[in-house]
C-alpha cells in the first residue's frame, strides 16, 4: 500500500507561525509598521488560565490578544514600570480556525496581526480591513 501524500506532514510548529507573523509584519505598508514601534510579538500554543477568566474565553477562543496601552492612551499611563506592549498569536487556535475555513494559514495569521496591531492604534474593523486589503 502507498504512503499517503499527507502521512509524513506535521502541524506547523511555533516557530512556523512565528516565521508566518514575521513575513505578514514585513509585507504591512511601511507606515504603519513604523508606528508600531517596539511592539513585540510572541506565539504560544494557548493563553494564559489568567487571560482565559479575565477574557471569559475558553483556550480555543481567542486567536490572539493585544496587551499593552494603546497609541492612543499612551501619554495617560506613567512609563515607570510599565511593560512594553505586546501581541499573543495562539497557535492551537488559529489551527483550529484554519482547519475550518477556506482561508490560508498565512492569511488567517496576517488577519490575526492586523487586528491585534490595530488595538495598539485604536483602529476600527473598517481600518483594518482596508490594511489588509493593501497587504500583498
Amino acid at each position: 500500500m502507498a504512503e499517503h501524500r499527507l502521512a509524513g506532514l506535521s502541524a506547523p510548529s511555533i516557530s512556523d507561525i512565528e516565521d508566518l507573523a514575521a513575513a505578514a509584519f514585513s509585507s504591512l505598508p511601511d507606515g504603519f509598521r513604523t508606528l508600531c514601534g517596539e511592539v513585540i510579538i510572541t506565539v504560544t500554543d494557548f493563553p494564559t488560565e489568567e487571560v482565559q477568566h479575565d477574557m471569559d474565553a475558553g483556550p480555543f477562543d481567542l486567536l490572539g490578544l493585544f496587551q499593552g496601552i494603546g497609541l492612543a492612551h499612551d501619554g495617560a499611563v506613567p512609563e515607570t514600570g510599565r511593560m512594553p506592549n505586546m501581541i499573543f498569536l495562539y497557535r492551537r487556535a488559529m489551527l483550529d480556525y484554519w482547519a475550518e475555513h477556506e482561508e490560508t494559514l498565512g492569511a488567517v495569521v496576517t488577519h490575526v496581526l492586523v487586528h491585534e496591531i490595530g488595538h495598539h492604534f485604536g483602529l476600527s474593523d473598517d481600518d483594518m480591513y482596508a490594511i489588509e486589503d493593501r497587504t500583498p
